[in-house]
């Protein structure tokens, strides 16, 4: 996890810096910055969209009361996107507007759920075997009994 971090708080601000150097030497300095200000303008703009859009979908699954799981994550992942879109550079731009648009989404939601699911399950079945496992252990102390109901004392008054 560790150098997850530090790629993530130290590799991309490098990153970010070389590749916006780069831009302005190829188209200047001006064009770089109204090239920054405009992705973040579009970032704001999918943002508000993609945001509304996520939004009704929650809204219409609560009332036709079924779970919006499907629905939580892509509203997770467009205030993801827009952050990184907010965020000057672009390759965080180039990231956030992935998150942004719909396609694009659906194959990120799809390795979230993919990556939690085995988290969840284990390597071969893990948390389902286990369960099952202890549910044969407990089998074998089940006892088999009746009971009958039993008219509470009538006391004297």
């Amino acid at each position: 996890m560790l150098p997850f971090l530090l790629l993530l708080f130290i590799g991309v601000p490098l990153l970010e810096l070389y590749v916006i150097i780069q831009v302005g030497q190829a188209i200047g300095a001006l064009w770089t910055i109204a090239l920054l200000v405009l992705s973040s303008l579009i970032g704001t703009a999918l943002l508000r969209s993609q945001g509304r859009a996520v939004w009704r979908r929650f809204r219409t699954a609560l009332a036709g009361g079924r779970p919006p799981a499907r629905e939580t994550i892509d509203g997770a992942l467009v205030i993801a996107g827009g952050a990184l879109m907010l965020a000057p550079g672009f390759v965080t731009d180039a990231f956030g507007a992935l998150l942004l648009l719909p396609p694009s989404r659906a194959l990120a939601r799809r390795a979230i759920v993919r990556n939690a699911r085995s988290r969840l399950l284990g390597g071969f079945g893990g948390f389902a075997a286990s369960a099952a496992s202890r549910a044969r252990t407990r089998q074998d102390y089940d006892v088999d009994a009746t009971a009958r109901e039993i008219d509470p004392p009538i006391l004297p008054r």
